[in-house]
């Protein structure tokens, strides 16, 4: 019976990572570096979903009237449509303002040090316009029901395992079946080839900083919902979420979620059977792991 709820808190976890992987692999497989500000950009969008959510709640009576068993109000998919909106200019002038005044003429060590240099600077940000102090989008206490096998979960976790699948299709879905989606795939194959096809590598290079924000950014009311809202939210899913990007394949969104699935289900089975001070660990062997065996992750192939 403890397998099986194991199993069940494992899907949940790699469900919320898979979306902050997403985000990682579309980033590194186009932009060619691993953004560290990506974590900060799920904090980012949880605070912009609670504060656009508490807006609501007050200028509009029954906004956060919860819709069936979930304790989740149309208030909060509301807030959090706008949060991914926000999100996605922040990480559009976040790349303005740093990475591309850098040029294509920086190092790779130069650029992986910005961005750990701008997220701690986001971090900063954050912890000033919110203070450290852990915020919820709502106290109430659910009733976790069983759904055989003796396995439990409560109905926000069963909601936000859904909107996490269904955000990982239509993210697959705009990359394979839309011109976007294909100019994209063309800039991670070959920049300077796709450019010579005409196609406008700047504007890519924007909506991929959009998209991977959007998808920070459900990861982030995830874990608020969940757990908590803290500063360092973010920062501790990073590893996770790179381990996620690294098992599935870079460049591949279904790889991505796979991968979550894996090292969400490991870091399940490892808080069960030796504890959670382990639990950071098992995403780490996992990394090291596929980079040893199998370097291009387990599809190898980009979206």
């Amino acid at each position: 019976m403890m397998t099986a709820q194991v199993l069940a808190d494992g899907v949940l976890d790699g469900a919320m990572i898979g979306l902050g992987a997403a985000g990682v692999t579309l980033t590194y497989s186009i932009l060619r570096f691993s953004n560290f500000a990506h974590g900060e950009m799920l904090t980012a969008g949880a605070y912009a979903a609670l504060t656009v959510s508490g807006a609501l709640g007050s200028l509009l009576a029954g906004s956060a009237e919860p819709i069936g068993d979930t304790s989740i109000g149309w208030g909060l998919i509301a807030a959090t449509c706008l949060a991914m909106g926000f999100t996605a200019l922040l990480a559009i002038v976040l790349d303005w303002l740093v990475f591309a005044r850098l040029g294509r003429k920086a190092t790779s060590i130069t650029v992986v040090m910005a961005s750990f240099g701008a997220s701690m600077a986001l971090r900063a940000l954050v912890e000033f316009a919110f203070t450290s102090s852990p915020a919820y989008f709502n106290r109430d206490m659910q009733i976790a029901v069983p759904i055989g096998l003796g396995m439990r979960v409560t109905p926000d976790q069963v909601a936000l395992t859904v909107f996490s699948l269904f955000l990982i299709i239509l993210t697959h879905l705009v990359l394979t079946r839309t011109q976007v989606g294909r100019s994209m795939r063309a800039v991670s194959e070959n920049p300077a080839l796709a450019r010579l096809a005409g196609v406008d590598v700047a504007k890519v290079v924007r909506i991929t900083w959009a998209l991977g924000g959007a998808l920070a950014t459900g990861a982030g009311v995830m874990l608020g919902l969940l757990v908590q809202i803290r500063p360092g939210m973010g920062f501790d899913l990073l590893l996770p979420m790179f381990a996620a990007a690294i098992v599935g394949g870079i460049g591949s969104v279904p790889g991505a979620f796979c991968g979550a699935m894996i090292v969400g289900l490991g870091e399940a089975l490892t808080v069960a059977i030796v504890g959670p001070e382990w639990r950071a660990a098992l995403a780490f062997c996992a990394l090291i792991a596929v980079l040893l065996i199998k370097p291009s992750g387990l599809f190898g192939a980009r979206a």
